[in-house]
């Protein structure tokens, strides 16, 4: 290791890069806020600057540049050259601007990120897994660089977003959960290993860019692509036996199934899945505290029923039951609609997931219009819902006529249009209170300016599953969990849901502000690792213990005192 800390009284941290090698390391460059000391011990007169700064001075000189960028895809390439430049700047400006940056690190520009990826790719983050080095998978795991290691995030690129097939670009989604594992929830980044598994890729215009830097062949499917996933995971467990693996934007066919296949074999949770049942859960909560009429009385729509859409459907029927309903009632107020409208027993393209869920033929008969599926207008003007949630990623899926319709029969429509970026939104959230005569409670899974109704401003708030996986993973490591059950991902949702604004104020906003992201993460983080404990999956005996853990694993974005240590002479 390069630096490690050496005196806990002072916070003193010991360093043997010197020179350009110290710079060019972001978790140690310092820039110009490097002392005059340090400058003497470590060689770095003449490399820089004769004016010694401070990080408050750094933040807004960055603030000011960044702003200066004239889209959000020039900002967020601006943030990834600082995070690779100094990491604690990077930190600091981000999580003291935090509801300006999150738009930036993560939803919705990411996606151009993603997209664009090969263009701004400068210097190595995280890991390229190529199907060409499968054979290599542990050798470069085994690097002393990732000795510190405690969770990553993993992504194969082939569903990102509402995007689509991005191949080696989706290196973008794991870069910023790991952003944000770091800023919201504190945990420290070389605790953090964003990894990309390229596999190929189907994307016609990544495979016939001369830009792109991934592996240029299509998608290794099937027994390879099982196979190599097998290699991968047994190569982490090996090198971490206690890391938490966060699987993300993996495709429909994958996602579900590698969770079930390895969530008894290690630490492990699909945000995409989990983290978004989550945080659609608390914002529901939330909405039920504003409407007064119980969840055990609501009819809930969920429109696209992939992994995300059944995540939030099991839940939801999880909540429902631990109230008391009936297994058989609880289905029954929750009506999936997929990609051949809604799911019927025996109907179009019905998944074994998704069969739960089905519909009878006979109840749903008289529903359907004559040569067609039973449509999302269908359903509204049948079942009456109270609550609409999309996950399709269809834009404008929300029709006025389908919402004025949900508006006729609820006072205050529930509506959730979750699919992210802003291009792929079910609705806009102005169009949902204009159809609603101002009545819809609105939650969005991208960020949507303030809207107006009525001669009132009323902002929009991001059912971001922001909310929830930062003080989930947070959770996770300082209990030290070996598995993650179903109950630690309820507890993240109930804890959010106790502290939501609607709690006390009926008029307040659906969830609370971000700039309020660590204390939220820490009380999430703290409800997951009893929930770990009473689960009996923590490796932390009791609250005390959990208490110390949480707080040795948050990190601070400040400079601390650097005191050079020689290097050792490994020559034999």
């Amino acid at each position: 290791m390069n630096a490690q800390s050496s005196n806990a009284s002072d916070n003193t941290c010991q360093v043997s890069l010197s020179g350009y090698d110290l710079i060019n390391s972001p978790r140690l460059n310092k820039g110009t806020a490097f002392t005059d000391e340090e400058r003497d011990a470590f060689d770095l007169h003449g490399l820089l600057p004769p004016h010694v700064g401070t990080l408050d001075e750094q933040v807004e000189r960055r603030l000011q540049a960044l702003r200066d960028q004239p889209t959000p895809f020039n900002k967020y390439s601006f943030l990834r050259d600082l995070q690779d430049m100094n990491e604690t700047l990077f930190y600091a400006l981000s999580l003291r601007n935090i509801q300006e940056m999150l738009p930036l690190l993560y939803t919705p520009t990411v996606g151009e990120g993603c997209q664009r990826f090969s263009e701004i790719w400068k210097k190595p983050r995280g890991l390229f897994l190529s199907y060409p080095n499968k054979d290599r998978i542990e050798q470069i795991l085994n690097h002393p660089r990732y000795d510190s290691v405690k969770c990553i995030v993993v992504s194969d690129g082939e569903r990102i977003l509402g995007l689509g097939d991005q191949g080696a670009g989706g290196m973008g989604i794991p870069i910023g959960k790991m952003a944000l594992y770091t800023a919201l929830g504190g945990i420290h980044p070389e605790h953090c290993l964003p990894i990309l598994l390229d596999l190929g890729t189907d994307n016609e215009e990544r495979l016939n860019s001369p830009l792109y830097i991934g592996w240029r062949q299509r998608r290794i499917r099937g027994e390879e692509y099982d196979a190599f996933v097998d290699v991968f995971v047994s190569a982490v467990k090996k090198r971490w036996p206690h890391v938490l693996l966060q699987w993300e934007d993996f495709a429909r066919t994958n996602a579900t199934r590698l969770l079930e296949r390895y969530r008894d074999q290690l630490c492990t949770f699909n945000d995409d899945i989990q983290g978004t049942a989550a945080i659609a859960a608390a914002t529901l909560l939330s909405a039920i505290n504003v409407t007064g009429v119980p969840l055990e009385q609501q009819k809930i729509v969920v429109l696209g029923f992939g992994t995300a859409g059944i995540g939030i459907a099991n839940l939801l029927l999880q909540l429902m039951r631990d109230k008391g309903i009936p297994e058989a009632e609880a289905y029954a107020r929750i009506y999936a609609i997929g990609r051949y409208g809604l799911v019927v027993e025996n109907g179009k393209g019905v998944r074994p997931e998704q069969l739960p869920y089905a519909r009878k033929e006979q109840e749903v008969r008289d529903w359907r219009q004559p040569g067609t599926e039973i449509a999302l207008e269908d359903v509204i003007r049948r079942a009456k819902p109270t609550v609409l949630i999309g996950v399709s990623g269809q834009p404008g899926a929300f029709t006025e006529s389908a919402i004025r319709e949900m508006a006729k029969h609820t006072e205050r429509p529930i509506i959730f249009p979750l699919s992210n970026p802003v291009s792929c939104s079910e609705a806009n959230p102005q169009d949902l209170l204009n159809w609603t005569e101002g009545r819809a409670l609105i939650g969005t899974g991208s960020p949507f300016p303030t809207v107006s109704f009525g001669g009132k401003n009323l902002p929009i708030d991001q059912t971001n599953n922001s909310y929830i996986f930062p003080g989930l993973a947070l959770g996770i490591i300082a209990s030290k969990a070996r598995r993650v059950t179903d109950t630690m991902i309820m507890a993240a949702a109930k804890e959010l849901a106790r502290l939501v604004p609607t709690a006390t104020n009926k008029q307040a906003s659906l969830l609370p502000s971000l700039s309020d992201s660590r204390q939220l993460s820490r009380s999430i983080a703290q409800a997951v690792g009893r929930q770990a404990m009473r689960d009996g999956q923590a490796q932390v005996s009791d609250e005390a213990s959990l208490e110390r853990e949480l707080q040795a694993n948050i990190w601070e974005p400040v400079y601390v005192p650097y005191r050079r240590i020689p290097v050792r002479d490994t020559t034999p």
